[in-house]
Formats: structure tokens, C-alpha cells, sequence
């Protein structure tokens, strides 16, 4: 097992955390938006004066991919990808390990949390649909959705802090 390890080495491994952080928070943003728009496209066929606020509810499950966009650059910053890659070739497996693991509350959380936001949005778009006063009350629902990709953003970036603390 540890020649595996050895012949990826740390910075393979630490790409590919940060890797998965931006990939799977942008798929759960894909599948997200597309879930509130597939809602959104039937009541914008009925009622097209209401395309600003589905816009904003489909937007939402988007937010996660830029929540890993950030820790995927947060983290080649904290790797020193910046000042050139000459530094990182040498990165052993256990620092490798350490990035990769300080990505995946991003990567599982951003993918999770943003399917989920969009079929809440959906349900939201649904509320407009029917009584368009009460569509923030579906607004204030995808919100509880994104505090947990926030928290999925916040422990990934603390504990990317950590490691050059």
C-alpha cells in the first residue's frame, strides 16, 4: 500500500483534494441549478414577469461551486503553486494526505448541500408559482441549505490554515 502512495506522491494527492473540492461542488452546483430551473421554465412558460425572482432561486445552488473554487485556489495558494512548482515537487505523502483531507469538507459538503438547495428552490419557485407574496419564505428555506455549505466552506478553510500555521 505504501508503494502506491510513493509513486502518486504528496502533490498528487493534494491536487486531487483540491481538485475534488472545486469538481464536486461545481457538479452539485450543476445539478442543483439545473433542478430549480427544470421548476423554473414551467412557471416562466405561465408567467414570464416573475423571471427575476426564479433567476434568484435557481442562482442559489450555484453559490457551492464557488465555494470550492475558492478552497481549490485557497488551497494551491497555501501549497506555495504561486511562488512556482519547483517547492511543491518535493511534498511528501503525509503533508498530501493533510491537504486532501482539509478539501473534503468542501468537495462532499458543496455537492451535498447544493443538490439539496435546489430542490428546495424548486419547492420555492413552486410557493411563487402559487402565491408569489409569500416567495421569500421559499428564499429564507434555501438559506438554511447554504449555511451548511458555508460551514462546509469555513471548516475546509480553516483547516487549510492550519496547515501552515
Amino acid at each position: 500500500m505504501e508503494n502506491i502512495f510513493q509513486s502518486f506522491g504528496g502533490l498528487a494527492m493534494a491536487l486531487l483534494g483540491s481538485g475534488l473540492a472545486v469538481g464536486l461542488s461545481c457538479v452539485g452546483s450543476a445539478k442543483g441549478t439545473g433542478i430549480a430551473g427544470e421548476a423554473g421554465t414551467g412557471l416562466l412558460s405561465v408567467d414570464p414577469s416573475k423571471s427575476g425572482k426564479v433567476m434568484v432561486l435557481q442562482l442559489l445552488p450555484g453559490t457551492q461551486g464557488l465555494y470550492g473554487l475558492v478552497v481549490w485556489f485557497f488551497a494551491l495558494i497555501q501549497m506555495g503553486a504561486t511562488s512556482g512548482m519547483s517547492g511543491l515537487k518535493g511534498m511528501d505523502i503525509a503533508t498530501g494526505m493533510q491537504y486532501f483531507v482539509a478539501c473534503m469538507p468542501m468537495a462532499l459538503g458543496g455537492l451535498l448541500s447544493a443538490i439539496a438547495q435546489g430542490k428546495v428552490a424548486a419547492g420555492s419557485i413552486n410557493i411563487l408559482a402559487k402565491k408569489p407574496d409569500d416567495w421569500s419564505k421559499g428564499l429564507i428555506l434555501c438559506g438554511i441549505v447554504e449555511f451548511y455549505a458555508i460551514l462546509s466552506l469555513l471548516a475546509s478553510m480553516l483547516m487549510l490554515i492550519w496547515l501552515n500555521a
